[in-house]
């Protein structure tokens, strides 16, 4: 309701329902039949006709149009005083896009003590749709998930656009404006508007009520292999035995580690490792054939967990009491402070396992009949046996690799499971899990905690306790393709400016000298000027005392062409940081495992200090990298300077249209898309003589309602939370693998890039 008095308002519009989504909304404002009782302004923009249009599905609305300007907007404010929207929840408004392309809205509601909500609309082409904006901060974190379901939705009936990702603060009895605004368009856009007012709804909880089916699918969504019924889980999976067994039968002339014969031969060594032939880098198996890393990451029936405690309402169907499946429960603590995990809720308590429950669906009845072995092939392996009742991991892991290796596949990937290296049957690669009580510097990033001081005793105790269990009867295992060192360290901070680009180093100068790498900074730069005078006219500012710099806080000036020493100092610093934590690492596992690589620390961001760091200490360097092929992902004219072998450790393609809710970190508009983007992609891979191999994250589908770990509920899988392959993309990605050894198995001479 309106602060101060507005009877008209009230005698005319109180209690309107708006758009009858919902009998507690009540509008302020028709722009179909305006009155002065809300304060119409716009800028850059304007309503071009006085009277309302029809649209083509029967409803009355009034066109507005926003100018091609930097920021043409439209703004509403009441006439007197300010809106007390303390009892509502939401505010709300009938629009719908006059284009055929989608649009991006810009949302600004603001308090009159200047506190501002601020939330981004994508408003699809299509019907019109009630915009519901939450009047207070929120995001599909604060439903426990990465990304919200797809917008707009329908509720009773009506569709309905809730802004899931809102930010700010607004204090809601002093309501002084709503604006909505464009960024910059380049051409006149327009939309049609009906009715604005408030809610006092609880429609986020109603948006995410039920959402979650007994398969752990998204409810309100219909695609090409949704599960309806139990018995389709069982006849697709007897179904794909067939499949597999053809195409495992299809695969090309491979040893036993799975190197390709047929081409170029080098020494085997009994072995993985790296030799560079022809201006080529390569992968040799232990028999000594060219192998080029075709990998999938998280092979895992332990990892699609997702929490349930608190949020029961968000799911249609879980087990209850003794039944069967009760037996996929199981209570976890996520809780963190670490950026990936910040700002989200449900992290902790009980939580069900969809994929593994579905395993038991698929294959809980007996078999008819043993299944043939395979042709003999260099590694003769049969197909899974039939499985017994419930889960069986073993037969889990030999149906997985039959799967890969159907796929095209050669290699596991980092964090799957031990079942399938047991299996003797493909190469594997294992991280180092480095933790520990030693100190940490926050980058600003820190997605996954702060960067490891290097410089501290109890780092270099850690790793080394690590490493001894990571290569703990692993000395002589010739499956094994190596040990990355870490994954994604927050090297630098997101951005180009100097305070990203050199976040380490002005991170480690804040601390306090009890912080080992303050030290070492410390004592690089007194071996270098001697005291504060040399040092002060180095970096161009008055230190009075050496001592200051000691101090918790201090804030190192920012680079500039005047006192080049400022970047040459932050740079040093930051190669002797890289050196010095990739050195303990490589010294030990040397020790350790001196037959076997050490893979680098899979970068998601790096400096060109520490990458040439990994590029001295390691055996390949590592990159996860999100773009459209490997190129875009980081400079490689850098990276070819380096003369290193390069694997990319992950990468992926994901859409939003199977069910999970997060289009991943490369994402693409539709499932159909993803298959040739992997061929792009691999097809760019193998054309950059440096690149040894391509991870693809990840095996399975993340759960929709969100992983343990931090929530991620993307579709990013080969295989969906039902455990059914995602047929056209699997075909794709076979087709695009099995093209590989005929571009790779070619003479030494005519392997020159």
């Amino acid at each position: 309701m309106i602060r101060r008095s507005l009877p008209l308002f009230f005698s005319l519009f109180c209690a309107v329902p708006l758009g009858a989504v919902a009998a507690s909304q009540t509008t302020l404002l028709s722009f179909v039949k305006p009155t002065d009782v809300v304060k119409v302004d716009s800028s850059a923009a304007s309503f071009p006709e006085l009277t309302a249009e029809p649209t083509p599905e029967g409803e009355v609305l009034r066109r507005f149009t926003f100018t091609a300007a930097k920021q043409p907007s439209l703004r509403l404010s009441p006439q007197k005083g300010d809106w007390d929207w303390s009892q509502q929840g939401a505010m709300s408004l009938r629009l719908q896009n006059a284009m055929d392309w989608a649009i991006t809205l810009h949302v600004r509601i603001e308090s009159r003590d200047g506190k501002v909500l601020y939330s981004r609309i994508d408003l699809p082409a299509g019907p019109a749709q009630t915009l519901l904006v939450p009047l207070a901060a929120t995001s599909p974190l604060a439903r426990g998930m990465r990304a919200g379901p797809p917008m707009p939705m329908t509720l009773q009936g009506h569709r309905v656009l809730l802004a899931e990702t809102v930010s700010g603060e607004l204090t809601r009895d002093k309501v002084s404006a709503v604006t909505l605004s464009l960024d910059n368009p380049d051409s006149p856009q327009s939309i049609l508007l009906g009715r604005f007012g408030v809610s006092d709804d609880d429609l986020q909880a109603r948006a995410y009520s039920g959402l979650i089916d007994a398969w752990g699918q998204y409810t309100r969504g219909q695609w090409p292999g949704k599960i309806e019924q139990e018995q389709q889980l069982r006849s697709a999976a007897q179904g794909e035995r067939e499949q597999l067994k053809a195409w495992l039968g299809e695969r090309p002339a491979q040893d036993k580690f799975g190197g390709w014969q047929g081409g170029a031969s080098f020494e085997a060594s009994g072995f993985f490792r790296t030799e560079k032939r022809d201006g080529r880098w390569y992968l040799v198996s232990p028999e000594g054939n060219p192998f080029y890393s075709l990998g999938v990451n998280a092979v895992s029936a332990w990892q699609s967990q997702t929490y349930v405690e608190g949020r029961e309402d968000m799911f249609a169907s879980l087990p209850k009491g003794s039944e069967t499946l009760s037996a996929y429960y199981g209570e976890r603590d996520s809780r963190s402070s670490s950026g990936a995990n910040r700002g989200r809720a449900f992290d902790h308590g009980r939580w069900f396992d969809f994929y593994r429950a579905n395993l038991q669906h698929s294959y809980a009845e007996p078999c008819p009949a043993a299944q043939p072995p395979l042709a003999a092939t260099p590694a003769p392996a049969e197909l899974a046996p039939c499985p017994p009742p419930g889960f069986d991991d073993v037969r889990w892991a030999q149906h997985s690799i039959d799967r890969l290796q159907a796929w095209g596949f050669n290699s596991l990937g980092n964090w799957s499971d031990d079942s399938l290296v047991a299996t003797r049957r493909m190469p594997y690669s294992i991280p180092l899990s480095i933790s520990g009580d030693y100190a940490t510097i926050s980058t600003g990033h820190d997605w996954w905690g702060g960067m490891p001081d290097p410089f501290d005793p109890r780092f270099a105790m850690a790793a080394e306790r690590a490493i001894a269990i990571a290569t703990r009867d692993r000395r002589d295992d010739p499956w094994l393709l190596g040990f990355f060192a870490d994954n994604e360290l927050a090297w630098a901070a997101p951005g180009s400016e100097p305070h990203a680009r050199y976040a380490l180093a002005y991170g480690t100068l804040r601390l306090s000298t009890d912080v080992p790498a303050k030290r070492a900074f410390l004592k690089q730069l007194r071996d270098k000027y001697r005291n504060e005078s040399g040092l002060s006219k180095a970096w161009g500012i008055q230190l009075k005392a050496w001592e200051l710099m000691e101090d918790p806080g201090f804030e190192a000036p920012l680079p500039s062409a005047e006192y080049p020493q400022i970047e040459k100092d932050l740079q040093d610093f930051q190669r002797l940081f890289a050196d010095t934590y990739f050195k303990t690492i490589a010294d030990s596992l040397e020790w350790h495992a001196p037959n076997h690589l050490l893979l680098g620390g899979r970068f998601a961001i790096a400096t060109p200090e520490a990458v040439a760091a990994c590029a001295q200490y390691c055996d390949v360097l590592s990159f996860n990298l999100y773009s459209a092929e490997p190129q875009q992902g980081y400079d490689f004219a850098a990276l070819r300077a380096l003369d290193k072998p390069l694997l990319v450790s992950e990468f992926h393609f994901g859409s939003r249209d199977r069910g999970p809710f997060w289009g991943g970190v490369s994402e693409v508009a539709r499932e159909e898309e993803r298959g040739p983007a992997y061929a792009r992609f691999l097809k760019r891979a193998l054309e950059e003589p440096a690149i040894v191999g391509v991870h693809w994250f990840q095996y399975l589908d993340q759960p929709a309602s969100g992983r343990l770990l931090d929530g991620e509920n993307g579709h990013l899988g080969l295989v969906a939370i039902t455990d059914r392959p995602w047929q056209g993309f699997v075909e794709a990605v076979r087709a695009a693998n099995l093209a590989v050894p005929k571009q790779l198995l070619v003479s030494p001479v005519a392997a020159k890039p």
